[in-house]
C-alpha cells in the first residue's frame, strides 16, 4: 500500500452495524430521557421488561447511559492513538475515524484495529 493510501485510510462501518447501534442507542436514550414516548405495549415482552426497568431502575439506566456515552468517547479518543500507530496522519481520515467511532463505537474501532498497513491490499 502506498504511503499516501495509509495516511488517508478510512473505511465506513457497515450499514447493518450503523443501524443496529443507532436504533439501540436511540432506544436507550429514550428510556432514560423520554420514557413517555416508548410504546411499551407494542413491544411485547421486551416492552414489558423495558417498562419494568424504567419504573424500577431508572437510576441504573441513567448511569448505564452515561457509561455507554463515556465508552464511546474513550473509543473515539483511542481511535486517534490507533491512527497514529498505523500511520494514518491525514486530518480528514482522522476526523472521520474519530466521528464514526464516537457514533458507532466498536463497529468502527474494530475495522481500524484490523487494518494492517504493512499487508498489501489485493483487489
Amino acid at each position: 500500500m502506498a504511503k499516501s493510501d495509509v495516511t488517508n485510510y478510512f473505511r465506513r462501518s457497515s450499514v447493518f452495524w450503523m443501524s443496529v447501534v443507532t436504533v439501540s442507542m436511540g432506544f436507550f436514550t429514550c428510556t432514560v430521557y423520554a420514557p413517555e414516548v416508548i410504546p411499551y405495549d407494542k413491544l411485547g415482552p421486551f416492552g414489558t421488561f423495558t417498562k419494568y426497568l424504567v419504573d424500577n431502575h431508572a437510576d441504573i439506566l441513567y448511569k448505564g447511559w452515561w457509561a455507554a456515552f463515556a465508552i464511546h468517547v474513550f473509543e473515539a479518543v483511542y481511535s486517534q492513538k490507533v491512527c497514529s500507530d498505523k500511520g494514518i496522519h491525514g486530518l480528514t481520515a482522522r476526523l472521520l475515524w474519530f466521528g464514526q467511532t464516537f457514533l458507532f463505537g466498536f463497529a468502527s474501532l474494530g475495522i481500524l484495529l484490523k487494518f494492517d498497513p504493512k499487508r498489501p491490499k489485493h483487489h
